[in-house]
C-alpha cells in the first residue's frame, strides 16, 4: 500500500537569469520519506527546497500540501534576528502553540539540541552551535516534514552523528540536502539528483546512498548503450536523406519527420551528457627532506582554557592529518600555532629552513564580493602562471566550472559551492610544502568533493585537514589527530579506529534499546522466566550480570522519576528549570539504553552458565 503523499511539486520550471536550473520538474515527498537531495553546484537544490517550503515561487508548475501538513525549513546560513537569545528563537517559531505549552517545547528543543543555557545570546554562538539551533527551532514546530539544506556544515562530527539521530526520530518526512556521503548513507532511504544529464532532470533511487550509486551507474550505462544505437539510426538516415529521398509518398514525408525527430533527440542526449569535473590538482615544492614541522610539547590556551597539553607531532613529506574534535575543541586555533599565527603558550615548534605553507581558511575572509569574477581569479592580468606555465583567465575559469558569461559576474552573488572552488584555484597556483586546510568541503558537490579527495591523496606534501567529511578523512588521512575539547589529544591509524575507540569509551544507545525504554516497556517483561547465563565470563562482568536486572530496573525508576519532574505544573512556566529537567530525563533515557544494550552484550557471550550459580 502506497503511503500517503505529503508535499509535491508538478511540472515546475526555475531559472536563474537566462539560465534555466530545471524544467518541467515533477516529485512528491510521501508519509515515511526519508529523501536525500544530491545534485552539482548549480543545479537548483536550494532553490528547489525553497520551492517546496514556499519561501520562492517557481516560474512555471504548481506546489501542492495536503491539508494540515506543517512544512520545517532549515536554510543553508540560517539568519537570526540581532540580540536574541537561544529561548527567544525558539519560542518565536511557536507562535500557533498554545502559551501554556509554549515553554515545555523550549525546553524540550533546547535539551535535545544539548543546549545548557537558553539566555545565551546568539551572536556569541559558533556556526556549529548556530546550526543546531536552527535545527531545534524547527523540530520545535512539530514539523510533518523536515526540509534541510546543507544541514552538516559547520557540525563537528559529533554534531553531525546527534543529528543522524533526531533525523531518524522525528518528523513524518525530510527532505535533505547534503554532500556528506556518510551521512546520506546512514539517513537517506531514498535518494534524488538533480542533473540535465537525466531526461526528466532528475533520477531517483529507493534505498541507501550506496544502493543508489550502483543503480545510477546502471541507468547511465544504459543510457550510453542508447545513445549509441540511436546515433547508428541516425546515421543511416542522414545517408538515406543524402541519397535525395522523394518526399512525394506518405510513407517517405513520415521517415523524414522522423529522421529529423531522431537528429534532435540525439543533439538533446549529447548535450545533456555533457559533464565536467573540477580540474582540482594542487602543486607540491618537490621538496626533498625528512621532516617539514615537528612539535614537541606544545601547549597553548585561549580564553582561559586550556586547548591543546603537551602535543607531540611529527610531519613528513606524504603525511596527512586529519584533525578532528567537537566544535570549541581548538582544531582552528591549532591551525593558526602551526601556521605561526599564534605563538605556543609552552614548547617548540620547529619548521623546516624555507617552509612553503599554502592555507584555506574556514572563512573565507579574502574574498571582496564587489570584485568580479575575473579579477578574483586573476588579480594581476588575463593570464596566471601555473606549473610554470601561463593559462588565459578563461581557460582558469572553465578548469573550475565557471562559465565564460560569468567572468564580469561578482563574487558575492556566486553559490557557497562556487566561492570555495574559487579559493581552491587561488591555492593552487601557490607551490607548497605543507597545506593546511580549515573546512574546505563545505558547500561543495560530490563530485568536486571527488575530485579534491584525488589531488589531496596525491599530493606529495604534508596535509594537515579539518573537515566534517568523514568519508574524506576515510580516504585521504595517513593519521588522525583528535582533541578532545579539555587540552587532551590523541592519534589514531584512521577514522574507524577513532570511531571505534569513541564506541568503546561511551556507547551510543541503540536505537531499539532507545525506543523500548521510551515506550515504557518494563524489564520485568524482558526478564521474565529463567534467564540464559553468559559462558566463561571474568569475576568482574559475572558480578555485573548477576546485578543486570536490579541495575535496569534502578534506571527505569530514574526515568519515571524524571518523567514526573518534566510534567509538574509548578514549573512549567520557567523555562530554565525545565529545560535542565528534560536534560536530566536524556541522561536517565540513555542510560536505561545502555544497560538493554549492555545486558545484550553479555546474553549474546552464551547460554551456558558460568561463573557463581
Amino acid at each position: 500500500m502506497t503511503p500517503p503523499l505529503l508535499l509535491s511539486c508538478e511540472a515546475i520550471s526555475m531559472a536563474y537569469g537566462t539560465r534555466s536550473l530545471f524544467d518541467n520538474l515533477s516529485f512528491g515527498l510521501f508519509e515515511g520519506d526519508q529523501a536525500g537531495l544530491v545534485g552539482p553546484n548549480g543545479s537548483g537544490k536550494s532553490t528547489l527546497l525553497r520551492i517546496l517550503s514556499g519561501v520562492t515561487p517557481p516560474d512555471r508548475g504548481s506546489r501542492s500540501i495536503r491539508n494540515g501538513v506543517r512544512v520545517g525549513y532549515v536554510p543553508q546560513d540560517p539568519v537570526f534576528s540581532a540580540g536574541s537569545t537561544v529561548d527567544d528563537v525558539v519560542l518565536a517559531a511557536l507562535t500557533g502553540v498554545d502559551e501554556a505549552d509554549r515553554p515545555g517545547r523550549v525546553a524540550q528543543a533546547l535539551g535535545r539540541a544539548e543546549f545548557t543555557d537558553g539566555r545565551a545570546n546568539v551572536d556569541t554562538l559558533s556556526g556549529g552551535w548556530r546550526k543546531r539551533l536552527a535545527i531545534a527551532r524547527e523540530l520545535a514546530a512539530a514539523p510533518d516534514i523536515l526540509l534541510l539544506d546543507e544541514p552538516t556544515n559547520h557540525l563537528d562530527v559529533e554534531g553531525i552523528l546527534w543529528l543522524e539521530d533526531v533525523l531518524t526520530e522525528r518528523a513524518r518526512a525530510c527532505l535533505v540536502v547534503s554532500h556528506d556521503r556518510y551521512f546520506l548513507e546512514h539517513v537517506a532511504t531514498r535518494m534524488l539528483e538533480l542533473n540535465r544529464v537525466y531526461p526528466e532532470g532528475v533520477f531517483e533511487a529507493e534505498g541507501r546512498y550506496s544502493e543508489f550509486l550502483a543503480r545510477r551507474d546502471e541507468f547511465l550505462r544504459g543510457q550510453q548503450a542508447y545513445q549509441e544505437s540511436l546515433a547508428n539510426t541516425v546515421r543511416r538516415e542522414i545517408e538515406w536523406l543524402r541519397r535525395g529521398a522523394k518526399a512525394r509518398s506518405t510513407k517517405a514525408k513520415g521517415r523524414i519527420r522522423e529522421a529529423g525527430r531522431l537528429i534532435e533527440e540525439l543533439a538533446d542526449s549529447r548535450a545533456r551528457r555533457v559533464t565536467a569535473g573540477a580540474g582540482i590538482d594542487f602543486t607540491s615544492s618537490q621538496r626533498r627532506t625528512r621532516w617539514l614541522l615537528v612539535a614537541r610539547d606544545l601547549t597553548k590556551s585561549l580564553g582561559g582554557r586550556r586547548l591543546v597539553s603537551d602535543l607531540d607531532l611529527v610531519i613528513t613529506p606524504g603525511t596527512r592529518v586529519g584533525l578532528i574534535g567537537p566544535n570549541g575543541s581548538g582544531k582552528t586555533t591549532l591551525l593558526n600555532v602551526m601556521s605561526g599565527a599564534l605563538p605556543a603558550d609552552r614548547g617548540v615548534i620547529e619548521r623546516a629552513d624555507g617552509l612553503r605553507v599554502v592555507r584555506f581558511e574556514q572563512e573565507r575572509g579574502g574574498l571582496d564580493p564587489t570584485q568580479s569574477l575575473r579579477r578574483a581569479l586573476a588579480p594581476e592580468g588575463d593570464t596566471v602562471t601555473w606549473q610554470g606555465r601561463s593559462v588565459h583567465v578563461a581557460s582558469w575559469a572553465k578548469r573550475f566550472l565557471f562559465r565564460p558569461e560569468q567572468l564580469e559576474v561578482p563574487v558575492g552573488r556566486l553559490s557557497g559551492g562556487e566561492q570555495a572552488r574559487i579559493f581552491i584555484a587561488r591555492l593552487m597556483l601557490e607551490p607548497a610544502d605543507l597545506l593546511i586546510l580549515d573546512e574546505p568541503t563545505n558547500d561543495l558537490d560530490i563530485p568536486t568533493l571527488e575530485v579534491l579527495e584525488d589531488s589531496l591523496a596525491e599530493f606529495d606534501g604534508g596535509l594537515v585537514l579539518v573537515t566534517h567529511d568523514r568519508f574524506m578523512l576515510e580516504r585521504v588521512s595517513t593519521v588522525i589527530l583528535a582533541l578532545d575539547g579539555e587540552g587532551g589529544t590523541a592519534t589514531f591509524a584512521d577514522y574507524a579506529q577513532w570511531e571505534a575507540a569513541q564506541s568503546a569509551a561511551g556507547p551510543a544507545p541503540p536505537r531499539r534499546a532507545t525506543e523500548r525504554a521510551s515506550q515504557g516497556e518494563r524489564p520485568e517483561r524482558a526478564f521474565q522466566g529463567e534467564r540464559a547465563r553468559p559462558k566463561r565470563l571474568g569475576y568482574r562482568e559475572q558480578r555485573e550480570w548477576d546485578g543486570m536486572e536490579r541495575a535496569i530496573l534502578d534506571a527505569e525508576r530514574a526515568v519515571a522519576a524524571c518523567q514526573r519532574g518534566v510534567e509538574d505544573p509548578a514549573i512549567a512556566s520557567d523555562s530554565t528549570a525545565l529545560q535542565q529537567r528534560y536534560a536530566a530525563l536524556e541522561v536517565a533515557q540513555a542510560e536505561v539504553s545502555r544497560l538493554y544494550a549492555r545486558w545484550a552484550e553479555l546474553e549474546a557471550k552464551g547460554a551456558t552458565p558460568g561463573g557463581s550459580t
